[in-house]
């Protein structure tokens, strides 16, 4: 009691439900990776600090700290400040910008790991000084995900089954024919 035979239309058609099946699983993996394009980048940071006059943000781009400040009270920006940002031991100024923000350069920004912020402000002859930690992750290639190493996994094995049930098939075929053969 054995399978009836297929025929080689069947097997073409089974090999490409099988190649269909594996090209969804990339294919849903490719939208996913497509979906998280919008997550910051490794490496990128923000930080914030806040003080009863003042609230400050600032976001990581490379070698620079791009900071917005901002008025406790009515959210209003501080264009006229004079910022310092005090990390690593070293005092760096920072350039004021069009957009009323501030710009700090320093490589330093760019090297992985927690490290500790003063900002000292002077606006309006008034001096403040905020805190905050800013956390840098360590910059890499894209990782690999764990879904789409499952997505390449699953292709391999539909590629192994359909190239095992094709030399089935051709096995069974040869069998059948030199049976063939002997009854003549």
């Amino acid at each position: 009691m054995g399978l009836p035979p297929l025929s080689p239309g069947a097997l073409a058609a089974a090999c490409l439900l099988a190649a269909a099946a594996g090209a969804c699983a990339l294919a849903g993996d490719a939208r996913a990776d497509a979906s998280s394009a919008g997550t910051p980048q490794p490496g990128a940071a923000r930080i914030e600090a806040h003080s009863a006059d003042y609230v400050l943000v600032g976001v990581v781009h490379g070698d620079a700290l791009d900071i917005h400040l901002s008025r406790a009270l009515d959210n209003s920006p501080v264009r006229d400040a004079t910022i310092g940002v005090a990390f690593r031991g070293t005092l760096h100024p920072t350039a004021a910008q069009v957009d009323g923000g501030y710009e700090l350069k320093a490589a330093e920004l760019a090297l992985p790991g927690t490290t500790a912020m003063e900002f000292d402000i002077t606006a309006g002859g008034s001096e403040s000084r905020l805190t905050g930690v800013l956390q840098v992750a360590a910059p890499s290639g894209k990782p690999e995900t764990e879904s789409s190493g499952n997505a390449r996994q699953i292709a391999w094995w539909v590629l192994n089954f359909a190239v095992c049930g094709a030399f089935l098939v051709l096995w069974s075929r040869r069998g059948r024919k030199a049976s063939a053969d002997d009854g003549e």
